[in-house]
């Protein structure tokens, strides 16, 4: 009986879960130990064509099971695949003057990069959706909330340059990581090299021969200069902490669409055939925005465990990080992959309901124009501070009004106060205004756009990206 990965088989994509397949890290490691032969051989190392070629053509012949059993005699799962590897070749020369660690890491990091790579696009992605719908909706007035409580007037638009803006950050956040990110590289058991000069002569430069070509191999010039055994662990947290980044303005876009969905002013979206309930037959829940919120916890349940792991190395490394990372790495990559397709699918199958969100602003305006009816009290001479409490009082009059279901003028209640010093008519035009009074959000929205327009640019195939079906 096979688990399943549940984390993985529910929520991420085939070309992510391809990526960290134990077929691909076989193949992988299988293509990394052929890479450090053919360098081994550039160095002066005596290898044969004919035996780089017995590997080269066993390179694709994977048997998960066969490794499995050598495994469990060994308890070592890189001997394990070193003599699965070396039986189908008939040769005995990959792994010299190598560590395990010189292969599992480097590996790893490959993976890493490779899974970078695909967040980066579907980041791009999701930002081009985002950008369209602030300049659709830019100047589009909505009632701003703060502490969920209607403040004043903001533009739909607005938010999703809101959003837009703090993934753009994640996204360079996470270029820039990857642009500085160093590769453990091949110094062996301890980080000395010392084997490796064992293998190919210490009274040369064949070591350094050795590593030009490993470089070459590995398309980067960024290997750490002194590592133990293990690379630090600190490098995984940058890795998973960026990633936390950008889960974060998909998260909160998630709990934005669920609070507006529940007021109905926006859906998700729906599918024929579609169930929210198997009680309630007309729910419509924002399930798929549950879902990202819910994703976005569990990456940072994996950030924790990286959190926990850094600082903690005994002398030159030890295995303890093991069964952390094994579990953790690519968890917290389909995790992220998750989070991402589905919050692109939501963007495109959201739908907004504009007259809903006229209604709602017309029902608010009175209260979203208090600081508008304050400058103008003191434009004509009353202090801030008075104006302050009585619009204040006026407009918690207003609110208790509404409980009881009376009637209540909040423009005429103003005019009341002499105090004040505004009409009625005065105070009624500042209300009847406030929903055009944008402020600077049009501009805003506008830099945001141009922003993420520049970043499409540079991969306009990336913004094209669509996700396959999900349950």
């Amino acid at each position: 009986m096979t688990t399943p990965n549940l984390l993985a088989e529910r929520y991420a994509s085939d070309e992510m879960k391809s990526i960290w397949s134990p077929e691909n890290l076989v193949r992988t490691e299988r293509d990394f130990w052929l890479a450090v032969l053919k360098a081994q051989k550039a160095a002066g190392l005596s290898v044969s064509e004919s035996s780089i070629s017995a590997y080269e053509n066993q390179i694709d012949q994977i048997d998960l099971e066969s490794i499995r059993h050598r495994e469990l005699v060994t308890k070592h799962d890189v001997k394990a695949r070193i003599e699965e590897f070396n039986a189908l070749a008939g040769q005995q020369l990959i792994h010299l003057g190598l560590t395990s660690r010189d292969v599992t890491e480097n590996v790893e990091q490959i993976l890493i990069r490779e899974s970078c790579q695909l967040v980066a696009k579907k980041s791009v992605a999701l930002l081009a959706r985002w950008a369209e719908f602030g300049m659709r909706y830019s100047k589009f007035p909505v009632v701003a909330r703060t502490h969920n409580v209607p403040a004043q007037v903001t533009t739909l638009g607005k938010r999703f340059a809101t959003w837009g803006e703090e993934l753009l950050y994640a996204y360079l956040r996470m270029q820039d990581v990857m642009a500085s990110y160093p590769l453990r590289g091949v110094t062996g058991a301890v980080g000395t090299g010392n084997d490796l000069e064992a293998v190919l002569g210490s009274k040369s430069n064949k070591y350094q021969t050795f590593q030009g070509e490993i470089r070459d191999h590995l398309h980067t010039d960024k290997f750490m200069s002194s590592t133990g055994q293990i690379y630090p662990r600190s490098l995984d947290f940058f890795v998973v902490s960026t990633l936390s980044l950008v889960a974060a303005a998909p998260s909160s876009f998630a709990t934005t669409i669920r609070l507006l969905a529940g007021d109905g002013l926006v859906s998700e979206g729906f599918g024929q055939g579609q169930v929210g309930s198997s009680a309630m037959p007309h729910k419509m829940n924002a399930r798929s925005c549950e879902r990202i919120n819910g994703l976005n916890v569990v990456l940072k349940g994996f950030l924790s465990m990286f959190t926990s792991l850094t600082g903690s190395q005994w002398y030159e490394g030890d295995v303890s990080c093991s069964v952390v990372r094994r579990i953790a790495l690519p968890n917290s990559f389909y995790a992220i992959d998750g989070l991402l397709d589905t919050t692109i699918r939501v963007s495109d199958d959201l739908s907004i309901y504009e007259e809903a969100f006229s209604a709602e602003l017309a029902s608010e305006l009175p209260l979203l124009a208090s600081g508008q009816i304050m400058a103008a009290a003191v434009k004509a001479g009353v202090g801030r501070e008075d104006a302050h409490w009585i619009i204040g009082e006026q407009a918690r009059n207003l609110l208790a009004a509404r409980r009881e279901g009376e009637p209540f003028s909040l423009a005429h209640a103003l005019a009341k106060e002499a105090r004040l010093g505004l009409s009625e008519s005065a105070i009624s035009e500042i209300i009847e205004t406030t929903g055009d009074t944008l402020g600077q959000s049009v501009d805003q929205v506008a830099e945001v756009v141009e922003a993420v327009a520049a970043l499409i640019a540079l991969n306009p195939s990336w913004a094209k990206y669509r996700p396959g079906k999900s349950v």
